[in-house]
């Protein structure tokens, strides 16, 4: 396990935090609707591995379904950096980060992180749903 700290933003940079990630460890997508409507692909932290640095006043929050998903994005550019969250089946409490918005990690670690990928679509996170080429 290495976990790195890296520093990411939103596009127009309003919107910047430092995360502790294990890239190596797994990154994340979801073939639920609005992760497909993304093209979300995250890496889920603990809260503590997660530290907004700016723009908290530029932040705006979309939330649906079950409302356990805080969908967090800058109100000035668009972009969704990252999202809070609390889901007792993967764990409480977490932070998911946009593997993409990270700003300085190499291209190399992020084609090296392994992707698991999970059923949101039907409520099954746990596993693979059968169409993960257009996640």
């Amino acid at each position: 396990m290495t976990t790195k700290t890296y520093h990411g933003s939103c596009h127009c940079g309003a919107v910047t935090f430092e995360a502790d990630i294990d890239l190596a460890a797994g990154t994340g997508k979801c073939n639920c609707s609005y992760c497909r409507k993304r093209r979300n692909w995250g890496a889920l932290l603990k809260p503590e591995q997660f530290r907004l640095l700016s723009g908290e006043e530029a932040l705006g929050e979309y939330q649906f379904g079950t409302k356990s998903g805080h969908h967090r994005f800058c109100s000035k550019c668009g972009i969704a950096p990252f999202g809070t969250g609390y889901v007792e089946a993967i764990g409480g409490a977490f932070v998911s980060v946009q593997v993409l918005c990270l700003d300085d990690v190499p291209l190399e670690e992020l084609e090296a992180a392994p992707v698991n990928y999970a059923d949101g679509l039907h409520d099954a996170w746990w596993q693979e749903p059968a169409e993960k080429a257009i996640l």
